[in-house]
């Protein structure tokens, strides 16, 4: 079971932090990812992290700009956006992956939180 937070309305150039809490067993040995959506659009990767996060992956449109990071002892995994633009607007959704890294699909997803950058 996987809980996200930390979204919100942000102006152009502003920064937000998400975290996504999650619950059962297993947590460290698989990777984590975050989505995102955005009205209209089809869901796209934002950035993973694997099972130790020491190898984050970032999708080219964030990369500079966001870090993931996860915490094993808490099991709980961070993204942290930094200049965002209005186009990184949309619903940001946390995932656990079926493997130690990415690539690896999805196996199950939170709720999602709402970010709105304004321009």
């Amino acid at each position: 079971h996987l809980v996200e937070s930390g979204g919100g309305l942000v102006q152009d150039g502003g920064s937000l932090s998400l975290s996504c809490a999650a619950t059962g067993r297993y947590f460290s040995e698989f990777a984590m990812a975050w989505f995102r959506q955005a009205p209209g659009k089809e869901r796209e990767f934002v950035a993973a992290i694997n099972w130790t996060g020491d190898m984050p992956h970032y999708a080219r449109s964030v990369k500079g700009r966001f870090t993931i990071s996860r915490d094993n002892a808490k099991d709980t995994v961070g993204l942290q956006m930094s200049n965002l633009k209005p186009e990184d607007t949309g619903t940001y959704y946390c995932a656990s992956l079926n493997g130690h890294a990415w690539p690896a699909p999805p196996t199950s997803w939170g709720q999602g939180t709402q970010v709105t950058v304004s321009s």
